[in-house]
């Protein structure tokens, strides 16, 4: 078994619940994967995408460790090329101090997906091409090395030791090694693609003053029920919502999975929505076991970090009830007071 479990909720918007419900789901799903024992909780990055409430993630980041006690908080991630590194570095700063010992900087290379809002970001697409020298200068505003702008300070971060995690799309895997900083890699349903990612992350890792050897997070979808085809049903919603996308362009809000399986799909959108539903981790809890059996000997990963959303809210808590109970998490106490 993959020796850390942990959660990356995006705040999905659901059918019929407002956008804000998404960001109280976020925070409740979070309290309850510290009881069960999860290691991280992470949240996302997202702009103007109409299923998806999460676009600000160190402001959730912050709802999240106030809301919770033990477990660590972070992000999956900031997009930094959206953003100044001294902005960054101030806002995890401020993370850091008010939560101190429990932040994660997770970073991603992504720019907004289209036109309209890389321009209302004030980014371009080739912004994405400068992410290996923003991760530079932005960890340079934590040790104080930074030298793009002289005499200037990023407070309170300067001196603080907050991890930096690099979210392994397109050429991160080769900035997290050159960096020395542990690497997140996904998804679970393309198994060559991952094993591939790894391998070059650890044939090219420098260590470093964050990093002594290679630490790898493999990310995915991974769904537990009494059923295989409970489990199944679980994934029902996202993998719609994936194939709507890539045949109407719109990531829309998620709809009961029910819904879905009653819909009358054209052969495209029904190519796309099994192809979407392929591959992920899930059934029982002793196929999930032998499943992520396989995937721990494949890729020697040192952490799991499950992406899993559904319109069912129960069946997912559930379902992280069971995965917890597969890995054997301690159970935690419930926070006393607020």
């Amino acid at each position: 078994m993959i020796p850390r479990l942990s959660v990356l909720d995006r705040s999905r918007i659901r059918e019929g619940h407002p956008p804000p419900q998404a960001l109280r789901d976020t925070v409740e799903l979070a309290r309850a994967a510290e009881q069960l024992g999860y290691h991280r909780f992470w949240v996302s990055e997202h702009h103007s995408v109409p299923g998806v409430a999460g676009s600000a993630p160190t402001v959730l980041a912050a709802a999240v460790a106030g809301a919770t006690r033990r477990i660590r908080v972070g992000t999956g991630g900031v997009m930094l090329p959206n953003h100044q590194p001294l902005v960054v570095a101030e806002q995890f700063g401020v993370l850091e101090s008010l939560f101190p010992g429990r932040i994660d900087m997770g970073l991603g290379r992504s720019v907004g997906f289209t036109n309209g809002i890389r321009r209302a970001l004030g980014r371009d697409i080739e912004d994405a091409d400068r992410f290996e020298e923003q991760l530079t200068e932005l960890l340079g505003w934590f040790d104080g090395t930074q030298q793009a702008h002289p005499e200037v300070h990023a407070r309170p971060a300067e001196g603080l030791r907050t991890p930096a995690y690099v979210l392994a799309t397109g050429e991160g895997a080769g900035v997290a090694a050159r960096a020395g900083l542990p690497v997140v890699v996904g998804d679970l349903r393309s198994r060559s693609r991952l094993v591939e990612a790894v391998e070059r992350y650890r044939e090219e890792f420098r260590p470093s003053a964050r990093g002594a050897e290679p630490y790898v997070v493999v990310s995915g979808s991974v769904a537990v029920a009494a059923t295989e085809q409970e489990a199944r049903r679980i994934l029902v919603p996202e993998a719609w919502s994936l194939a709507h996308s890539r045949t109407r362009g719109s990531f829309p809000p998620l709809r009961p999975a029910e819904e879905v399986e009653a819909m009358a799909m054209t052969p495209k959108e029904r190519e796309r929505y099994e192809a979407a539903l392929a591959g992920h981790v899930h059934g029982t809890p002793e196929q999930v076991a032998a499943q992520l059996a396989e995937v721990s000997a494949l890729t020697g990963a040192d952490e799991l970090l499950v992406t899993t959303s559904t319109y069912d809210r129960t069946a997912l808590l559930d379902s992280f009830t069971r995965l917890a109970r597969i890995a054997g998490l301690p159970p935690q106490p419930s926070p006393a007071g607020p």
